[in-house]
């Protein structure tokens, strides 16, 4: 079919106006998608509006219990990281020949103190005591009425001895005889079970005596016999069944009052510390414990503190002294001041009381804790020296703890010694630390002196004079430093008293600037407890004796008797 040319034309200006009318269209398709992604980046790119902040106190809730996990775990890894290393002491250096042997006698507060501060490094050392264990004393008392455990205040001289540089020597036996002429100590295995060799003597060129003291009975009649003494930690045990013993007596069907008041009648004898504490604690007992298990008895139960001298606690503050005797008073504890014990017999003492009246009274049990005395074997090695030891109360010492009359080889440390100090627990620690360091100093000493001589006899073989002026002038700087050296002698620094005088109530006299501070009450019975804790030897004694009172406070005393 033909087309005309005007068709042609009108065709071709037809599709013209499509193109035109196609470009002017086509953007706009291009335009809208372009405009809604813009929009949709634009939307997009609007950050989130912030999460609202916690408040402070939530703020401060989240810091603390990360802090207490992190200080606990801590903690944790600490405790078992101590307690590993006490259990497993390294290898020690052995016995040297060239060295010279410090031997101790005993295990108290005085040898203890001793060992812990000695440098092994400089001697060769040997501990001689019946006992293998170091005895918290102070707190003997809680012991004795089932507060503490008896394992929880002792803690194994081994435990000191292992953990030294040098390897120290450790016999469970009783010293006999100190040879002061020949310079040599003699001991005996006393304990149920003996190999062959029982009895033995050794050297020593050292020797640090400190075996402490026994009970002093002051030759009253029937005190051995029938009274309980309050010094070792058997005695402690033996009280607590006496005490038992009184209670189960009383309880026995039929008992008369008369009988029943006797048996539940307790004296204890010494208004010092460890008295006045025992009556403190018998009497926390007595509220805390016995009056649950005891109800029919409880009520009868009378203490009766004895003492000679006009106060009890000499030691403390006026004014503390007279709130122990209002706390005792409130506490129906019964104080005897000015008053003797004249006998003692099986069920009853005998006193004279300040107006010079004898009197009979009936008693279930007397606790003995009223002053000290030396041993046999101290009283023989005084003797040995009559001219220097003259003092009956122990060994006279000087001030840098030599026992007199022994040129230098044997030192005296505790309640063995006489001196201006009273014989105490604190005097005998720092006595033994104090003694540790000087036996430091005395190997400087040594060594200067070795230095001297040798440079003597070197001065004397050299031949050649620059060599020998140079030894001469080390030699006048090795004598100066001699000559300048000196051991400075012990002085006492009083860390204050303390005492529990029962009511969860306790006293603390402490030095404060130049004077002191006197203090007693409830937040002083914490104190007691915070410092003795401090005080104990170890973790282990630390963690035994806190757990202990922890235990008492929620389950009470124990009060079946073995």
């Amino acid at each position: 079919m033909q087309i005309s040319r005007g068709q042609a034309v009108l065709r071709t200006a037809s599709q013209s106006r499509s193109l035109v009318l196609a470009s002017r269209v086509r953007p706009l398709p291009i335009q809208r998608p372009l405009r809604r992604t813009l929009a949709s980046t634009e939307i997009k790119d609007v950050p989130p509006p912030p999460p609202p902040r916690p408040s402070k106190f939530k703020r401060a809730v989240t810091i603390a219990n990360r802090t207490f996990w992190l200080s606990l775990l801590a903690g944790i890894g600490s405790f078992y990281y101590v307690t590993k290393k006490d259990r497993t002491p390294g290898v020690q250096l052995p016995h040297d020949p060239q060295k010279k042997t410090i031997v101790v006698l005993g295990s108290g507060w005085g040898a203890t103190s001793f060992l812990n501060t000695l440098d092994t490094t400089d001697y060769n050392v040997i501990v001689i005591s019946p006992k293998n264990f170091f005895l918290f004393t102070p707190l003997l008392p809680s012991v004795a009425v089932g507060t503490l455990s008896p394992r929880s205040i002792i803690q194994s001289t081994r435990y000191v001895t292992r953990h030294k540089t040098r390897a120290v020597e450790v016999i469970e036996a009783e010293a006999q005889h100190v040879d002061v002429a020949n310079k040599t100590v003699s001991f005996i295995d006393n304990s149920a079970i003996q190999g062959e060799l029982s009895a033995t003597t050794i050297p020593y060129d050292y020797l640090v005596y400190a075996v402490g003291a026994e009970v002093q009975t002051f030759g009253i009649p029937g005190v051995t016999e029938h009274a309980c003494f309050m010094k070792e930690l058997h005695d402690a045990e033996k009280m607590q069944r006496l005490f038992l013993d009184c209670l189960e007596s009383a309880a026995f069907h039929g008992q008369s009052e008369e009988e029943i008041k006797r048996l539940l009648h307790i004296v204890v004898v010494g208004g010092g510390p460890t008295g006045v504490e025992l009556s403190g604690e018998l009497h926390d007992f007595l509220e805390e414990d016995l009056k649950s298990w005891y109800p029919e008895l409880a009520d009868k139960i009378k203490i009766t503190l004895v003492e000679a001298l006009p106060s009890v606690l000499p030691m403390f503050s006026k004014r503390l002294i007279e709130y122990t005797v209002s706390t005792f008073k409130e506490s129906k504890i019964d104080i005897l001041t000015q008053t003797m014990v004249k006998e003692v017999k099986d069920k009853s003492v005998k006193l004279a009381l300040p107006d010079k009246t004898v009197i009979d009274m009936p008693c279930g049990m007397v606790i003995w804790a009223a002053g000290n005395r030396g041993r046999a074997i101290t009283q023989d090695l005084m003797a040995q020296l009559p001219g220097a030891q003259t003092n009956k109360r122990g060994i006279t010492i000087d001030e840098y703890m030599e026992m007199k009359g022994t040129n230098g080889s044997i030192f005296a440390v505790g309640d063995c010694t006489s001196s201006s100090h009273a014989p105490t627990a604190q005097v005998a620690s720092q006595q033994g630390a104090y003694l540790a360091r000087a036996f430091a100093q005395r190997v400087k000493r040594d060594d200067l002196e070795a230095k001297v001589t040798e440079l003597e006899r070197s001065v004397a073989m050299i031949l050649h004079d620059d060599e020998r002026k140079k030894t001469q002038d080390e030699l006048e700087g090795a004598k100066r430093q001699l000559a300048k050296f000196k051991i400075r002698p012990f002085t006492y620094s009083h860390q204050g008293t303390l005492a529990y005088i029962g009511s969860d109530k306790a006293i603390a006299d402490l030095p404060f600037l130049n004077g002191s501070f006197a203090s007693g009450g409830f937040l002083t019975f914490y104190f007691w407890r915070s410092a003795y804790l401090s005080t104990l030897f170890s973790l282990r004694n630390r963690t035994l004796v806190a757990t202990d009172w922890v235990r008492t406070k929620i389950f009470g005393r124990d009060v079946a008797r073995e």
